[in-house]
């Protein structure tokens, strides 16, 4: 690791990406405040209370445990000095809308009976697909992910013809799906972890086939307090390594280069030899940098394709929620018509595709006694007018939804209710368009066709979070944090 002893950093930003660039920078000796735009600190993994309600406003599945044990065992520390972790059973339910009801759960012998009852011979190819994905899943972490490879000439390196043979790179995760099951609820279920990624299946890369050897074989987990825990933890560990922190201070402009920056934030500027970014990364080039020193002009991020948004509802709900697991989905059975409305022509979902989340199942300190807490979340296309009519019109037709289709109708139990969409989201995070997740993992958005970490302007200045490599999801950005402190241990002299 290199030596930063004397070395001051700014990071903007204190998402996922931030956190975790924060301790490896100021692990290696560099003095290191992180400017945080809003209240509290986690960028998107925000935290509601109110009248004894706790809400994850934000990221809400703890997966990839192997991610986070190597991130806080890379400090000398391990998650269960944190918050304990708990395996859900099931990992999670789904309401198909013609009635149908099917309950994942926490291993693989008994989803492969699942399967087969929907299909003969299924139960066989599921453990096949989970084979192909756990491969996937190990070369693309330790040669993809950890190993980064966001330039061109990453990919001249002779090993990847060795490392890629039986990674299909260039399919579609919808063609690949049905190799292996005819069945549409079957591939449905292959399918929902798509929405971590901010993709659909006709425009996410086949490659990540993998998430489903992170949903059967690795599990699905709730930590002990919720995201908002683990990101308690995070910050706990970056104090311990000497870590600043300034709530309420937004930055406003980023001056100089290398050795002679000054982030100017609506408190006065702070004067800093390098910058990292875990801002929106459209936001940090377009509104805090001058036109000379943009990477990218206003056309390149006209022309991304952005992951969805998301109408949310935070709800107190008196009473038991018998019919919810801790994690639900609601789906047509043809979810297609959802999936244009997002991505080909943007509207408000007719029969919307959504996840409830109910933490109250699990954890007793987010509710009061006598009451549940419920999350809803429709992912939506970003840039939709989201007026108080329109939400207030889509809240009861989702809620309606909800009655119809899973038997929990909580219209007339709620005593704490807050909603969250797409003008929420680029007001209170600088999101671009009021994405929830940043650019989605298309073909043609992946790997060396993110943006770099690098700024391809401004020497000293760098990118981490959802933008770039390795991309979306908590635990990406976790690795994206350490992938550009890597990129600063390279640029920085001995």
């Amino acid at each position: 690791m290199s030596d930063l002893e004397g070395e001051d950093i700014v990071v903007i930003g204190s998402g996922f990406g931030g956190l975790s660039v924060a301790c490896y920078l100021a692990d290696a000796g560099a003095d290191v405040d992180v400017i945080e735009k809003n209240e509290q600190l986690g960028g998107r993994a925000s935290v509601l209370r109110k009248d004894g309600f706790r809400f994850d406003m934000g990221p809400s599945w703890y997966l990839m445990p192997d991610v986070f044990e190597k991130f806080f065992g890379d400090f000398g520390r391990s998650p269960e000095e944190f918050y304990d972790l708990e395996r859900l059973d099931p990992h999670y339910r789904i309401f198909f809308k013609d009635g149908d009801e099917v309950d994942v759960p926490p291993n693989v012998e008994a989803s492969k009976q699942l399967f087969e009852s929907y299909e003969d011979g299924a139960g066989e190819a599921l453990e096949a697909y989970l084979d192909e994905a756990e491969y996937t899943y190990d070369v693309g972490m330790e040669h993809f992910v950890y190993e980064d490879r966001s330039e061109w000439s990453d990919f001249l390196d002779p090993s990847l013809a060795k490392y890629g043979q039986g990674i299909d790179l260039l399919g579609t995760m919808q063609g690949h799906v049905e190799e292996y099951f005819d069945h549409p609820k079957l591939q449905q279920i292959m399918q929902y972890t798509l929405v971590f990624l901010g993709g659909s299946p006709h425009n996410t890369p086949a490659l990540y086939n993998l998430m489903s050897h992170v949903d059967f074989n690795l599990g699905v987990y709730y930590p002990e307090g919720g995201m908002g825990g683990v990101v308690d933890a995070i910050v706990e560990t970056a104090e311990d390594l000497g870590v600043t922190f300034h709530t309420d201070r937004p930055a406003t402009e980023i001056k100089g280069r290398a050795g002679g920056f000054r982030v100017e934030t609506e408190r006065g500027g702070i004067e800093t030899d390098y910058v990292v970014s875990d801002a929106d990364y459209r936001h940090t080039e377009m509104e805090l940098l001058p036109p000379e020193k943009r990477g990218f002009d206003p056309e390149y991020w006209d022309s991304r394709t952005y992951a969805p948004s998301a109408f949310l509802l935070y709800m107190g709900v008196e009473g038991e929620l018998d019919e919810l697991a801790h994690h639900t989905l609601v789906l047509p059975t043809d979810w297609e018509q959802h999936f244009d409305q997002i991505f080909e022509e943007p509207a408000w979902p007719d029969d919307p595709a959504y996840y409830c989340c109910v933490p109250s199942k699990t954890d007793d300190t987010v509710a009061p006694d006598g009451h549940g807490n419920v999350f809803v979340l429709v992912p939506i296309a970003p840039g939709l007018d989201d007026t108080p009519t329109v939400r207030e019109r889509y809240r009861d037709a989702v809620l309606a939804d909800l009655a119809d289709h899973t038997g929990e109708d909580i219209r007339d139990r709620i005593v704490v209710e807050e909603s969250f969409s797409v003008s929420d989201f680029a007001s209170r995070y600088n999101s671009t368009k009021g994405t929830a997740l940043g650019m989605a993992h298309t073909l043609r958005q992946t790997a060396a066709f993110r943006p770099p970490h690098r700024s391809k302007e401004v020497d000293g200045l760098y990118f981490t979070g959802s933008y770039t490599t390795p991309g979306i999801g908590v635990p990406m950005c976790l690795i994206s944090g350490e992938v550009t402190a890597e990129k600063v241990f390279e640029d920085v002299p001995a």
